[in-house]
């Protein structure tokens, strides 16, 4: 290895730190082949030699970031000085290098220090990335392993001042760096250009630059970009690697770097490279509308006026085929919006629908209906493929009753006339009001923050009137409000106020906050207040713009009296007393805490809780972890209601709210102390999933687990996650699995599969079917000797007529949703409607675990019974079912109707999971890979009924051969007349 194998380029930006984080990351390099190259402008003054210490520089970067110095030529010397510093701390692996350019721009200085690199890989860090600990040998063994030119790996950008880094979405989704992979090829690694991955993150042999004279464009503010795809261009053989190599680059600023963003973009698409690929050229342009300029829409409620129209003039000025209509066609109604708005260089336009990206539901403009299709706007234009960028019929608002429909209310106006305060402002003219001669009439609602709606200050609106003659077809108002007598706050911690404008229509109320761009509050100025506990809380109302671009209005003291009490009373809170109280009051806290502490509760449990006697009689149900009542618990715990046996004291736990379950027994809240004395004491344990894995039985009480729900995919043992587990995890997993004295099975296939990989013992079993099928099996005798009508009671209830008939779809469990966010369905729920609408109801279940996102559709097509407590009902009332992989299908077997497979991962999913059986053989009815085949099969759904009755008798007899409708009782005199296996 050579004295120096990679050269790091770190240019010196105005923030000493962030060039002292750059370098450090260099020197720490676990790699001790490798140098530092800070590069520096002849701005950057050579300090003096007292002033090159560390303190000096350390206190005027301090200096610098509090504001109180903001001097370029003493910034200048911070930064000199901090180069100065690391330069003598290791001289051997840090050098400086000063670029003679008059004017030194970040690519004047990058090129200068590639040329001054003398190692055979060069790696180029922009201001305040980081080197991972070990990113320089990880990236030099993948390129002299592979004899790439190239290597790249991992990066992360900051994303705020709090929140963690990330990075980028699209290259985390293409899964560019999953693996250690070589490509010889771009094709086969199209994200490199196409997501602008080689920002960063990556180092390049010296001998390619040299080779394809290739430097940053000295012309462009981001020639990172334009140079990333040079370089993947130009490389033969390219190394990836899986490891984080750069973090803490800067976080994505679209309003403030677009200029030189849309440059570099449009230097890119004029690359041989890209010219020659259409297909490669249409990935970036459509990743560069959906990663750049979507962003910025999503940004322009925070920009001023100027800056709006500026970034639409620039947008605007683009050539024509990269903002293409057709690159749009695949992004989500309110995207294409943006980008048709941008394209057309209305700055307004992009500001409401800007709004609406960071609001799901709201209208925030004017929308017309023609030949039943709506579209933003008051007149779509007659292009076809700016009017389908404009088509929002997706998004339900026809359909949305105008109390669910939130609206843009913009402040136009909002100024001061004596005391009072002057708004003025327009919303768009819902759909559900065009049509409409009604009066309008308007309340302003002033929502004290802190006490959830419960303290509102109401007024009404002087004006309101259609003004249906402007462009905007907008309903406009205007309100002078008396603040100080109509907000008479007590003034101690109600101090903040956020205006909503409630509109009243024949039709309903919708009520929203006021949108408010931030350059217009300075004209408002403050309006006198009178709280009640008096004047030294607050004198003023002072109006403000939040985070959330919404008017509100703040308690703050102007006068002499307020403010002097104001510091009393931050001193009072504040000094070292204060402070040492605070800190005490917040370590007793934290103790307290720790008594609800989940580990707190399990010690206490397993070596305290479970030596209490048992009580006799006492049972306890759980339905997927106290999700639901409902499943074989419930059914259980009705057929020992309806036996009516003495002496039995049931109890349910619920996993947050007790809605839905029964009031007549004893509840307790899953995992709290309640919950835990209750498992202590009980002689019965009855659930469908697995009381909690670390608790243990006691010694004395019966465990009956029915289960919930025969398998297709690989289970317990089986799983291949649990194969990669220690062994640690696994005996924990079959310890708690020893717990089970009794587990239901409803046919030898259950017995083959689940009691297998579950590990439970013959003697374990009870071959009675599950409890809550025994429903299932009298609804089907009813049909057979009744028919179909009457329907269910839960049909009246959901509101389903009885001329329509019923599916279900209930897809299986794909992983829990990150952050809170929903899943998406694989089905696509409007296609549905639109094609199906007329004839059927959709009732959509989701897997107990995930939260599903559904499309605003036309009333009564489409039923969210995610939350209905029990599936048996569901599976009652439905005509028909449409599922994938959940065990569902096995139930609704027994009831003898038809059945569509909608697979469209099939293979994907049986490689991941393992399956026991060949569904496409099995499965009794059709096996669909696509939408228009689902579709098809529905359309044909009578014929392939009659056609899979055999079928579905072959495949109820072979999956649920146990199923008498007597599982329920069979499960009960098993629970209570055995005693624990162990």
């Amino acid at each position: 290895m050579s004295a120096v194998e990679i050269s790091c380029v770190v240019t010196a930006g105005a923030d000493p730190q962030a060039l002292r984080r750059s370098v450090e990351s260099v020197v720490a390099q676990t790699m001790r082949a490798t140098e530092a190259v800070v590069v520096l402008g002849l701005t950057v003054t050579p300090a003096p030699a007292t002033s090159r210490t560390t303190g000096r520089a350390t206190s005027r970067a301090t200096s610098r970031a509090t504001g109180a110095d903001d001097d370029p030529e003493s910034a200048a010397e911070d930064v000199r000085a901090v180069a100065d510093e690391l330069a003598a701390l290791d001289p051997a692996r840090v050098r400086i290098v000063t670029s003679g350019a008059e004017t030194p721009t970040t690519a004047v200085l990058r090129n200068h220090g590639l040329d001054q690199a003398r190692g055979r890989y060069v790696i180029v860090l922009g201001e305040g990335e980081r080197l991972q600990r070990d990113a320089c040998r990880n990236l030099w063994e993948a390129a002299e392993r592979s004899g790439a030119e190239l290597a790249a790996g991992r990066w992360t950008r900051r994303a705020g001042r709090r929140a963690k880094e990330q990075p980028p979405a699209r290259l985390v989704e293409s899964e560019l760096y999953g693996r250690s992979r070589t490509v010889e090829a771009l094709s086969e690694a199209p994200e490199l250009v196409v997501a602008d991955a080689l920002v960063t993150g990556f180092c390049v042999r010296t001998a390619l630059l040299e080779r394809e004279g290739l430097r940053y464009a000295e012309d462009l503010e981001r020639g990172e970009i334009l140079f990333g795809a040079q370089l993947a261009a130009a490389a033969g053989r390219i190394a990836l690697v899986p490891n984080l190599i750069v973090g803490g680059r800067a976080a994505d600023d679209p309003a403030g770097t677009l200029e030189g963003q849309l440059a570099a973009h449009v230097r890119v698409a004029e690359l041989p490279l890209l010219q020659d690929d259409s297909a490669l050229r249409g990935a970036r342009d459509r990743a560069f509308l959906a990663d750049q300029l979507v962003p910025l829409a999503r940004q322009f409620p925070k920009l001023d006026a100027d800056e709006r129209a500026r970034a639409a003039a620039l947008v605007a000025a683009l050539p024509a085929a990269r903002t293409d209509p057709d690159l749009r066609l695949d992004l989500p109604p309110l995207e294409r919006v943006c980008l048709q708005l941008l394209a057309d260089g209305d700055a307004e336009g992009v500001l409401a629908a800007g709004y609406a990206l960071g609001r799901p539901g709201a209208v925030a403009s004017a929308l017309t209906e023609r030949d039943g299709r709506v579209y933003w706007g008051t007149a779509p234009p007659d292009d076809p493929r700016a009017q389908a960028a404009l088509d929002v019929t997706e998004l339900g608002h026809q359909y949305q009753p105008l109390a669910d429909t939130p609206l843009l209310n913009h402040l136009t106006h909002c100024g001061q006339e004596g005391d009072r305060l002057v708004l003025e402002g327009r919303l768009p003219t819902p759909l559900q009001l065009r049509s409409s001669e009604d009066p309008l009439t308007a309340t302003l609602e002033f929502l004290v923050r802190g006490t959830d709606g419960r303290q509102v200050f109401r007024t009404t609106v002087d004006e309101v009137w259609r003004d249906s003659d402007s462009d905007a077809d907008a309903v406009r108002w205007r309100a002078a409000v008396d603040i100080g007598a109509l907000l008479r706050v007590g003034g101690a911690r109600d101090r903040v106020c956020d205006p909503h404008f409630a509109l009243h229509t024949p039709d309903g109320t919708t009520t929203g906050p006021l949108f408010l761009e931030r350059d217009r509050v300075e004209a408002a100025g403050h309006f006198r207040a009178r709280p009640r506990r008096g004047r030294l809380f607050g004198d003023s109302w002072k109006p403000y713009v939040t985070v959330k671009h919404h008017l509100a209005l703040q308690l703050v003291a102007r006068r002499r009296p307020g403010r002097l009490a104001a510091a009393a009373v931050h001193y009072l809170t504040h000094f070292r007393p204060a402070r040492k109280a605070k800190r005490l009051v917040k370590g007793v806290r934290r103790r307290f805490d720790r008594i609800f502490a989940r580990s707190v509760k399990t010690r206490v449990y397993n070596r305290l809780l479970i030596r209490l006697p048992v009580r006799k009689g006492s049972v306890v149900f759980e339905s997927h972890m106290g999700k639901y009542y409902g499943d074989s618990p419930r059914a259980i715990h009705e057929e020992l209601r309806a036996q009516g046996r003495r002496g039995v004291r049931c109890t349910w736990s619920y996993a947050t709210s007790a809605d839905g379950f029964p009031t007549d027994v004893t509840l307790v809240r899953r995992l709290s102390w309640r919950y835990l004395w209750a498992l202590a004491r009980a002689q019965y344990w009855v659930d469908n999933q697995g009381f909690p894995l670390d608790l243990k039985k006691p010694a004395a009480t019966t465990y009956l687990q029915t289960w919930h729900g025969s398998a297709y995919k690989r289970m317990g043992f089986a799983e291949s996650r649990i194969k990669a587990q220690n062994a640690s995890e696994r005996d924990k997993l079959s310890a708690a699995l020893a717990r089970f004295d009794h587990f239901l099975v409803r046919s030898e296939h259950d017995v083959a599969t689940l009691a297998r990989d579950y590990r439970q013992p013959a003697e374990s079993l009870v071959a009675c079917g599950y409890p809550r099928n025994d429903r299932l099996v009298r609804a089907r005798e009813t049909d057979e000797s009744q028919g179909r009508f009457p329907r269910p009671a839960l049909a009246a209830d959901l509101g389903i007529p009885d001329h329509r008939k019923v599916v279900l779809y209930a897809p299986t469990f794909r992983g829990m949703p990150k952050k809170g966010r929903l899943t998406q369905l694989p089905l696509d729920v409007s296609q549905f409607v639109e094609r199906f609408g007329d004839e059927y109801v959709l009732l959509v279940r989701a897997h107990y675990l995930e939260s599903a996102a559904l499309p605003v559709c036309p009333p009564g097509t489409v039923i969210d019974v995610s939350g209905h407590h029990d599936v048996s009902e569901l599976l009652c009332l439905a005509d028909a079912l449409i599922t994938d992989y959940s065990s569902i299908m096995f139930d609704y077997a027994l009831l003898d109707r038809p059945m569509v497979f909608f697979t469209p991962d099939l293979d994907a999913y049986v490689a991941e999971r393992g399956s026991y059986f060949d569904l496409r053989a099995e499965a009794p009815g059709p096996v669909v890979e696509t939408e228009d085949e689902l579709l098809r099969a529905m359309t044909e759904l009578k014929q392939s009924d009659a056609a899979h009755r055999a079928d579905r008798a072959r495949f109820a007899e072979k999956f649920g051969g146990y199923e008498s409708g007597q599982a329920a009782r069979t499960a009960l005199d098993v629970l209570f007349a055995g005693r624990p296996r162990r």
